[in-house]
């Protein structure tokens, strides 16, 4: 048996046709819908990118402890447990988080890796001048990335230079050289269609529409200050970028058919979160609330066991879910510690899941849907007391400063650590990302059905106090530190729920 998972960055489903997009061109996706389960109610777990990421190793949340970071020491790795029960694994990236402080445990749990570099702000080419800019070029990401971004995109002038066309490239070769090999996952791995949105004339010229006005690919992480135009030329630049994932997609469907590998090669499609495009009024992702624009993401599974495709499946699900299904897959046993599901008996015959789940980023709010309702719960004012529970000192570019480990603690071993105690780090945040308009502090809660663009928040006080009480149960079962009851004022409900 075979398995491939294509993990794409920022994907968002509502450019899909998949999900109901009538007008970015993307038929290899509709392809891939006819070819698998296409699930309609898959969901973000943690924020943002090397917090996914953690999930699909660990399968367990990882907001509700610490921030961005690498692997723990006592993390469960499924394609390190593949790897140590002889199933061959390889990754193929162009996503730079990994090579960064906050990510660099990640990749040697494979048996082999290769990464293509030039991403964002990669640091990659040195240039100790200034790039010389296109005219018209406005900066809307102060800092060392977006310079390093224009320098890196002097070198990708052609599409086969640019980071996805090479990690595809290596993707497909590594398939053409193993296809006639036994128990192997391949994980094909793309940055894009993640900020900025650059990408060749070819996939532009799919989206004509009159613009006149600055050059803009990378919106910044702020509320839409920039008129209707330019919003919906960014939005244009973004389906471009699109139609490039699927036109890769595209090559790996038909590799898979021209070596007829359907009939034991699982392949899972999934992205880390969405991203929002001037939709309720701001740009980006990690402004809290998190809205489906974020949170929604598309999610297909192909299962040579049950060769079910090209219909529907409506029960949650999480890429804590992935690590869990390829073990399965693999009849690799599941860590006692994992929380993610084997999906296939859903797959095969639409088989419940699970009643709620969670998503969040650390310091955020708890969110919480049930497939028809979505609550988010946010901090008390202060949101305060807060605390990161590790042993890998980093953030995302850098190690924690001196200053932020002078208050360092150790804490008791948690459920999942293997008896390892971990330092407690406190965290203080200036709370810029809860600080929304009309929602930073707010709960909120929507009905799906009556209202799927979460536009007008429902007051309900029985179903809000019954996603209060899903909230405290899945936090109970992550093992969440104590104060993240006292932090979001769940004392009571907490209490209530431990006595039983």
């Amino acid at each position: 048996m075979k398995a491939i998972m294509v993990m794409f960055d920022s994907l968002n489903r509502h450019f899909l046709p998949n999900y109901g997009n009538d007008w970015v061109k993307a038929p290899n996706f509709e392809r891939l819908g006819q070819n698998s389960v296409t699930f309609d109610q898959a969901w973000i777990g943690s924020m943002p990118c090397m917090p996914a990421r953690r999930e699909l190793h660990t399968g367990r949340y990882n907001f509700l402890h610490r921030s961005w970071g690498p692997l723990e020491p006592f993390d469960d790795s499924a394609p390190e447990l593949l790897k140590n029960s002889g199933i061959y694994t390889h990754q193929v990236t162009d996503h730079q988080h990994y090579f960064e402080d906050g990510g660099g445990t990640y990749h040697h749990r494979y048996n082999s890796w290769d990464f293509s570099r030039g991403h964002e702000g990669d640091a990659w080419k040195g240039h100790v001048a200034d790039p010389e800019l296109p005219e018209g070029v406005v900066n809307t990401r102060p800092g060392p990335t977006w310079r390093q971004d224009w320098v890196n995109r002097q070198y990708m002038t052609k599409e086969h230079q640019q980071p996805q066309a090479k990690t595809f490239k290596a993707g497909l070769e590594f398939i053409e050289k193993n296809v006639s090999e036994d128990n192997w996952f391949l994980q094909i791995e793309t940055f894009d269609p993640h900020e900025p949105f650059f990408t060749q004339q070819n996939y532009k010229d799919l989206y004509p529409h009159d613009y006149d006005g600055p050059h803009f690919d990378w919106p910044p992480y702020s509320e839409v200050e920039q008129p209707r135009e330019q919003v919906e030329h960014v939005r244009n630049e973004y389906a471009a970028l699109v139609s490039m994932c699927d036109h890769y997609l595209g090559k790996v469907l038909d590799t898979m058919d021209s070596n007829n590998m359907w009939d034991d090669t699982m392949l899972i499609v999934t992205t880390d979160h969405g991203f929002l495009l001037g939709e309720h009024g701001w740009w980006a992702k990690c402004i809290q609330p998190f809205y489906k624009e974020v949170a929604r993401i598309p999610f297909f599974v192909w299962d040579p066991r049950s060769g079910r495709k090209g219909v529907r499946n409506s029960h949650l699900v999480q890429n804590i879910d992935v690590p869990a299904t390829l073990l399965e897959y693999f009849d690799v046993d599941l860590p006692a510690d994992m929380q993610g599901i084997p999906l296939r008996d859903t797959v095969s015959n639409d088989s419940p899941t699970r009643e709620a789940i969670l998503f969040g980023i650390m310091g955020g709010h708890v969110n919480c849907t049930d497939g028809k309702y979505v609550y988010m719960h946010p901090p008390e004012e202060e949101n305060q007391p807060l605390n990161q529970y590790t042993l890998m000192t980093t953030h995302m570019r850098e190690r924690m400063p001196v200053a932020e480990l002078q208050e360092v603690g150790l804490a008791k071993p948690f459920s999942f650590t293997k008896g390892v105690s971990t330092l407690k780090i406190p965290v203080t945040f200036g709370g810029g990302f809860l600080k929304r308009p009309g929602g930073g502090l707010a709960k909120l809660l929507f009905d799906l059905d009556d209202d799927p663009d979460q536009e007008s928040p429902l007051e309900n006080t029985a179903v809000e106090a019954q996603m209060r009480s899903r909230i405290v149960q899945l936090m109970l079962d992550n093992d969440a530190p104590i104060e993240q009851y006292e932090r979001l004022g769940l004392q009571a409900e907490f209490e209530s729920q431990r006595a039983t």
